[in-house]
């Protein structure tokens, strides 16, 4: 986990369409946002959920994230 990325960033997998998903790590877990609507609603994931998703999104086992 990148603890020293306490603000908001995109991706550089992020879309140049705009369809981004935003994330910030912080002591707590890390939340994620779509980067269309700043101010709407934010997911938290405690840090070992997010650890798992980094690990499947690498081992294929979403293939759609990827594309």
């Amino acid at each position: 986990m990148h603890a020293n990325r306490s603000e908001w960033f995109k991706s550089s997998y992020s879309a140049e369409n705009g369809g981004c998903v935003e994330a910030r790590f912080r002591a707590n877990g890390v939340g994620c946002r779509d980067s269309k609507d700043p101010e709407g609603p934010a997911l938290l994931f405690q840090p070992e959920q997010w650890q798992t998703f980094v690990d499947d999104v690498k081992a294929g086992r979403y293939p759609a994230l990827g594309a």
